[in-house]
């Protein structure tokens, strides 16, 4: 199968994703096109509705596009079937979610190791207690979800995401379930991270501020791309 090499980790064509209605068809997306640079932050923006959240999917591959091409890391997406883009996503990519998505019955320390195990990593405890002291709960690394707050659960989460050394990492609305005071704390943490790991950051967002501190900023609106903001900050 044909890889596409270059600087750019995420190559989108002319895509387009429609779903079927009572009476024909929805179009989501209408021809989204656009590139993402290695090492770069991105963040969509746009009302709900817009289309961000099915662009966001598409892009990590948990659905398939009704037309148009999806390059990821040079592995042509759109071609792939649902065990091969699984697969994928298991080897370059990380997520984190609004409503964080740990298990119920695993502690925060096993939450973190679980994606290390299902990659085959020898080393996920050592990895895990590592990541774990970074985002500053080492205290907790035996205290199940249910037993930590929303910004504790969510720095786990980050964790997680972080533990495979993923290419790529896709963040749905991170600091969505958050105060001010813990999401600020969130965004600070997801960005030492993403910098210390070169880590590329696609990240959907509602929140304009976070947004900013990204390098390029999509705006979407009805399904198009309707503005595209160069933006540059080193901290946040």
């Amino acid at each position: 199968m044909p890889e596409v090499k270059n600087e750019n980790i995420i190559i989108v064509k002319n895509l387009i994703k429609r779903v079927n209605i009572n009476n024909g068809h929805l179009e989501i997306l209408k021809s989204i096109s656009f590139n993402v640079k290695r090492g770069e932050t991105i963040a969509i923006v746009g009302a709900s509705g817009s289309g961000k959240s099915t662009l966001l999917g598409l892009l990590a591959g948990l659905d398939s596009p009704t037309q148009g091409e999806i390059y990821l890391d040079g592995a042509p997406l759109h071609q792939l079937d649902e065990e091969q883009r699984t697969a994928l996503r298991s080897q370059k990519v990380g997520f984190i979610f609004q409503s964080f998505l740990l298990l119920p019955s695993l502690t925060a320390l096993e939450n973190i190791m679980l994606p290390a195990q299902l990659a085959g990593i020898d080393n996920a405890e050592q990895l895990a207690q590592q990541l774990i002291e970074k985002v500053g709960l080492s205290e907790r690394f035996d205290h199940y979800p249910n037993q930590l707050s929303g910004g504790e659960q969510q720095r786990v989460a980050i964790a997680r995401a972080f533990i495979t050394k993923p290419k790529i990492l896709f963040a749905d609305e991170p600091t969505g379930n958050l105060d001010s005071g813990n999401g600020d704390k969130i965004a600070q943490l997801m960005f030492d991270l993403n910098r210390e790991h070169h880590t590329t950051l696609v990240l959907v967002t509602h929140d304009l501020q976070l947004a900013n501190h990204c390098q390029h900023v999509l705006t979407m609106a009805a399904g198009l791309i309707i503005e595209h903001v160069a933006e540059y900050s080193d901290v946040v």
